[in-house]
């Protein structure tokens, strides 16, 4: 026994000492390579000094883009279109945009769609309305840094360990046993004698699922929305109060016109983020009990029934949803550079 696991000790050592090994060669290869570059670099003159500091500066993000962002792209695409099962399978065809069509007439997918629609119409909306009420709230309270804290903490934590918290909260025991989760504990007091089981219960678990995520965002359209609100001009608000605009009243013709472009690129924000949920949804139920999404599927399709072409559509899929909120934010934060 103690042979044996000597054995397997120095087994172990003798794989970590090659791993380690390995790394410091990557590591020492890439940097003799900055040596190399920045010296010919430095001995450029004339008419090749600007091409090559243009291919010092672009080349490795060019490289870093193309490899781990256009030729997976230009690849998922080209799968889509295939009747692939599994990775790596090689008599594969072409079949057009039968992917496609499946996917929005699969009644199955046509629910996760719907559903992720959903989350996109319910989740931004309600992160940035929480984030802006607490915005405004906190920032008339003395000692203000504190609940700030508190309130952005969440969006410190992964989506799986909030994932993990809240399942604790919605955990289900039978009434007549002491309650472990929260939400049933609450409830109990307040007079349901027997709630549901939450998690297993829809639509009621899509919708408690869609708490995490507000919990998360509302953090960060606290602290931006709060920024934005103290960057406006005091004498814009004095001269709207000498106008008789108070409340209400002052925070919808003032404060809101005045950090429109902060709300617009706040809640785009939140919806690309929103459109990629999977960590909260896979961890909680993996997608059973209606309530998969976009991304959850996708991964199941790929990784999981071996159906690597319908994973790849709906990649592009969510893909073409992302992109047009990705230029809109783009737009929108070049239009408050210009501003300034």
């Amino acid at each position: 026994m103690a042979t044996a696991y000597l054995l397997m000790a120095s087994s172990t050592a003798g794989q970590a000492a090659t791993t380690l090994l390995g790394v410091i060669e990557a590591v020492g290869g890439f940097i003799a390579i900055l040596v190399i570059v920045f010296f010919v670099a430095g001995r450029a003159t004339g008419r090749l000094q600007k091409p090559i500091a243009v291919v010092i500066c672009l080349g490795p993000a060019l490289f870093l883009v193309t490899l781990g962002l256009i030729i997976p792209a230009i690849t998922t695409i080209n799968n889509s279109l295939k009747n692939q099962q599994f990775l790596g399978q090689l008599d594969t065809q072409y079949i057009g945009f039968k992917n496609y069509t499946y996917a929005f007439t699969d009644p199955t997918t046509q629910q996760t769609i719907l559903r992720t629609v959903l989350w996109l119409l319910i989740v931004p909306a309600a992160a940035v309305a929480v984030g802006l009420l607490v915005a405004l709230l906190v920032d008339r309270m003395k000692y203000s840094s504190i609940p700030k804290t508190m309130i952005f903490l969440p969006t410190a934590i992964s989506f799986v360990g909030a994932a993990v918290i809240w399942s604790y909260v919605y955990n289900y025991v039978t009434p007549s046993q002491p309650q472990t989760g929260l939400l049933s504990e609450i409830v109990m007091k307040l007079g349901w004698s027997n709630p549901p089981n939450w998690l297993i219960t829809a639509p009621t678990n899509t919708f408690l699922e869609m708490v995490i995520m507000i919990w998360i965002q509302a953090g960060f359209a606290m602290v931006v929305l709060g920024a934005a609100l103290k960057a406006i001009p005091d004498e814009v608000i004095e001269s709207a109060r000498l106008d008789g605009a108070e409340g209400f009243t002052l925070f919808r013709t003032v404060q809101i016109p005045m950090i429109r472009n902060t709300l617009v690129v706040v809640l785009t924000t939140v919806m690309i983020t929103t459109l990629k949920v999977f960590d909260i949804v896979f961890t909680i139920n993996n997608g059973n009990f209606d309530t998969d999404v976009l991304a959850r599927q996708m991964y199941a399709d790929m990784f999981v029934t071996s159906q690597v072409s319908r994973g790849s559509a709906l990649a592009v899929i969510l893909f073409l949803a992302v992109t047009p909120l990705v230029f809109y934010n783009i737009r929108q934060l070049r239009r408050e550079r210009e501003t300034r």
